[in-house]
């Protein structure tokens, strides 16, 4: 079954399965078990022992990766118990003094959290809402603005969680590095810039429209806090942190990363910045800046007492929990990339002679792979999911004969699977920015999807131009001119809605 038609099938089936079910974690174990089936000529139990041993090599090669993720976890429930989060909220209540500021020092906070998208709505949402409550920010105005600052912040971030887990997607043997190649979109990943410059825009005009527009009408009328939310109160921190103790062990993570990276480049054995970021194992860096991060936020809370000593211990398992569904996601795409490999199905191999005689579709790749991924984002609501799925089947399509190609095809899924997955009611994301603002979810949804859906049409439009002119700045730039004519449309047109009186 080796590189022939068969070997497009786990993917596909995948793919289907999570379409029609929703359900991802199921959907890429069948499609892994089909692969498995296929290479061992239907004998099941060979079957069953070829996905673990595939399973088996592909999770040792990244653990540093999933032991990232989980120290992130262990990290962001310590800040969150320390009662540093409700310190930085107090202050800034008596710092800020206007809506419109509230909502943007909200989107700058987002923006600055770009480790990881879980820890951002785990932060922003907890921090900014006693604040933006305080102006009569709708809820659904704030979960939108956690929601767009959180994932298109990431994918943006050569240091984070998805950095590494896009760089660990390509297929093996593929002779493209990873992580050189995710830096490379990240001037063409037009739906995470297109979906920051709109949610700017919408605060500085203070114009909403659609759905967005008659929720923030009814929160100046009466402020809406969802039933579900009404009688509740935030779980007091166990801590007494400070302002300081939210901000430096921020501040170490992300040196600490940056600096693994440059270290495992081999910048202390004469090699330049440049060369050190292009050489660097990113996910090593992870471990290694996450690591240190840990061991200071102990060493800066517990001599303290900022928490006790058994509090901390109790977000090691509160941290693993978190993480958990980022981890078996990744451990079951990483395992269908392993199946479709030249070592199992080789689908490379297959899909690379199919297009060859074929190259006048490649000018539409990116536009087709930008739907594929917001349509599989939206329907399974992951887009690590997605891209884990798309691109391989893009390197295998592209290859490296076509470096510029590859590059604006990978960010078109990257792009798309945000896209999807900011939409999707499902997503992890979606439904952590509507936790963290406290909104009801279905209300957080509705006001999305047609912000969401403006941005994507645009950016569908610079794809298209990508393709053609495998120049990802005219594409930006095509992007950039429908999105600007929206909102001029929207600015001349529509009146300031989210004014207070």
């Amino acid at each position: 079954m080796a590189e022939t038609v068969w070997s497009i099938l786990p993917p596909i089936i995948t793919i289907v399965f999570a379409l029609v079910t929703k359900e991802v974690y199921m959907s890429l174990l069948i499609g892994v078990f089909c692969g498995a089936l296929l290479y061992a000529d239907f004998n099941v139990l060979t079957a069953i022992m070829t996905m673990f041993e595939v399973m088996a090599d592909k999770v040792g090669g990244n653990i540093n990766i999933l032991v990232f993720l989980v120290i992130l976890g262990i990290l962001v429930s310590a800040i969150s118990r320390s009662g540093a989060t409700k310190a930085y909220g107090e202050w800034a209540a008596g710092a800020i003094k206007g809506r419109r500021s509230s909502m943007l020092l909200t989107a700058l906070l987002g923006a600055v959290i770009f480790i990881d998208d879980y820890f951002n709505c785990l932060t922003v949402g907890t921090v900014m809402r006693p604040i933006t409550d305080r102006f009569k920010v709708s809820r659904a105005k704030l979960a939108y603005i956690i929601d767009a600052t959180a994932a298109p912040v990431c994918i943006l971030a050569p240091v984070s969680s998805w950095a590494a887990a896009v760089g660990s997607s390509l297929p093996e043997g593929s002779e493209i590095d990873g992580f050189s190649l995710f830096l490379q979109t990240i001037p063409f990943n037009i739906y995470a810039w297109l979906t920051m410059l709109f949610m700017f825009f919408i605060i500085w005009s203070q114009r909403d429209v659609f759905a967005m527009a008659a929720y923030v009408r009814k929160n100046q009328e009466k402020f809406i806090v969802p039933d579900e939310y009404r009688d509740s109160e935030d779980k007091l921190p166990s801590g007494k942190g400070k302002i300081i103790d939210l901000v430096l062990p921020l501040l170490v993570l992300i040196g600490a990363c940056v600096y693994g990276m440059l270290y495992t480049g081999g910048i202390n054995d004469g090699a330049s910045v440049q060369e050190a970021f292009a050489n660097c194992n990113s996910s090593a860096s992870l471990v290694f800046g996450s690591f240190i991060a840990f061991v200071f936020t102990a060493l800066l809370y517990l001599p303290r007492r900022v928490i006790s000593f058994s509090s901390f211990c109790e977000t090691f398992a509160q941290g693993f929990k978190a993480m958990t569904p980022a981890n078996l996601i990744l451990c079951f795409a990483w395992t269908l990339s392993g199946i479709c490999s030249d070592k199992y199905l080789n689908l490379g191999g297959y899909v690379g002679h199919l297009v060859s005689a074929n190259t006048e579709v490649l000018v539409l790749l990116p536009a087709i792979f930008f739907l594929v991924a917001i349509v599989l984002a939206f329907a399974t609501g992951t887009s690590w999911g997605t891209f884990g799925i798309l691109i391989p089947i893009a390197v295998a399509v592209i290859g490296s004969s076509d470096p510029s190609l590859l590059v604006l095809t990978v960010a078109a899924i990257l792009s798309g699977a945000v896209g999807g997955d900011h939409a999707s009611p499902i997503s992890d994301t979606t439904i952590l920015a509507s936790a963290g603002a406290q909104c009801s979810h279905l209300d957080h949804v509705s006001t999305q999807i047609p912000y969401v859906l403006i941005v994507s049409a645009a950016s569908f439009i610079g794809f298209v131009v990508d393709g053609f002119t495998r120049n990802g700045w005219l594409g930006m730039g095509a992007a950039l001119a429908v999105l600007g004519c929206v909102m001029l449309v929207i600015y001349f047109k529509v009146r300031p809605v989210d004014v207070a009186h």
